[in-house]
């Protein structure tokens, strides 16, 4: 998770900035809206504190802006400095050195990554004075995101238009991974997340509760800390983290399916997934009329996907690192260490479902981290925050493999 400064300057792209802001925080950043005072005039810094939920910086001379040097406190802690839409003034005030505005002095005291989204009209941005501006920031270091060409506000048909927020967010999340060089840099991460469904007949299945909020966070963050992540999804109606590799499945036999196909190789499998421990013995080729009566359906137990995970080959030399969820609603911890034997694995997340403010189909968790060196409570906080711990302990895990996931691959195909 990335604090991100997002910079808006006065154009009409000034709009597309909120749904930038939304964008960078699907994918689990934290942004705080830096406005210039022409972008006020296209956009009330209300939207963005509300989207944001964080005060929005309007300008060096707020009473109670400079208790702490507000601009160099957002400087040094910012990840990324993003400034959607870039205009031809801004792009020459960062290019010209001069801080007279809070947008200004912020880029010239942060040494976080900056990244420009121009937008102007399009005889502006062919300019030889812009283009040398361009040019003098990228020597500097400050990427750009290149403006798209069509209609442009002023009626005039070009390039300059600022490009489509998705785009734009993508850049930012190529950057950040880009600046990654911790233990998960290049590492090879499978996620599973969201719940089964187990069909009954056409219509009706036999599912659970758990919306795939909590692995799509670790997706994301496995993502932000440079990983290539595959993630294995059930059905679910969230938005995958850009950058991973999605397979998508319906029941736990296609988990299976999908999980054991891919595992090999793999320096890490983190199982948040809820899948379903039985399903129907049969499934109705039709669906199954109401009757008077009662039904009566039979289930059959499914495959254990972490037990056979633990029992791979090069789970000898503790790859890939296992890591199993534990949801239950009573002696949650003790079920997570029992599980932790049985199943052979590194890790678990001792998660208790029957909390209103935790577990299943909402936006905060509180867990215990269970391992062979004890257990570790993480009180109440953001999915987001949950996972940035679980793959700490994960990157902890990691540098005592023996030999490389992909070394031990080839033993695990052979088995």
């Amino acid at each position: 998770m990335a604090l991100i400064a997002l910079g808006v300057c006065g154009g009409i792209g000034a709009y597309k900035a909120v749904e930038i802001a939304r964008g960078l925080q699907k994918n689990g950043h934290d942004v705080v809206a830096v406005m210039t005072k022409s972008a006020r005039k296209f956009v009330g810094p209300l939207t963005f504190e509300a989207i944001t939920r964080r005060a929005v910086v309007t300008s060096l001379w707020t009473p109670g802006t400079n208790t702490n040097i507000e601009h160099i406190a957002i400087a040094s802690s910012i990840d990324l400095l993003l400034v959607a839409p870039a205009t031809a003034n801004t792009i020459a005030r960062f290019a010209g050195g001069q801080a007279n505005d809070f947008l200004s002095s912020l880029y010239l005291a942060t040494r976080a990554p900056v990244l420009i989204a121009p937008a102007m009209n399009s005889n502006m941005f062919d300019h030889p004075a812009v283009v040398k501006n361009l040019e003098t920031l990228g020597a500097r270091g400050v990427q750009m995101v290149d403006p798209s060409s069509g209609y442009l506000a002023c009626g005039w048909i070009g390039k300059g238009r600022l490009a489509e927020p998705a785009d734009v967010v993508a850049a930012a999340e190529q950057l950040l991974r880009s600046r990654r060089s911790g233990a998960l840099a290049g590492r090879n991460i499978l996620i599973t997340a969201g719940p089964t469904f187990e069909d009954i007949d056409p219509v009706r299945f036999v599912g659970n509760r758990s919306s795939g909020r909590m692995g799509y966070a670790v997706a994301a963050e496995a993502l932000r800390r440079g990983a290539a992540v595959t993630l294995v999804t059930g059905p679910t109606q969230l938005t995958p983290p850009h950058g991973a590799e999605v397979v998508k499945v319906r029941s736990a036999a296609d988990m299976h399916a999908a999980v054991m196909e891919r595992a090999a190789g793999r320096d890490a499998v983190i199982m948040s997934a809820a899948v379903a421990d039985y399903t129907p013995a049969e499934k109705s080729p039709q669906k199954v009329k109401k009757t008077d009566g009662p039904v009566t359906i039979t289930l059959t137990r499914t495959k254990d996907i972490l037990g056979e995970l633990g029992k791979l080959p090069s789970r000898q030399q503790r790859l890939p690192v296992l890591v199993g969820f534990a949801a239950d609603t009573t002696d949650v911890v003790a079920y997570a260490q029992g599980k932790l034997t049985q199943k052979g694995v590194d890790l678990v997340v001792a998660n208790d479902v029957s909390r209103s403010d935790a577990g299943f189909d909402v936006e905060t968790n509180a867990v215990t981290l269970v391992s062979s060196a004890g257990t570790e409570e993480l009180p109440l906080q953001t999915k987001s925050a949950v996972a940035a711990k679980i793959l700490d302990r994960v990157e902890q895990l990691l540098p005592s493999a023996a030999r490389s996931a992909e070394a031990l691959a080839k033993a695990d195909l052979k088995a």
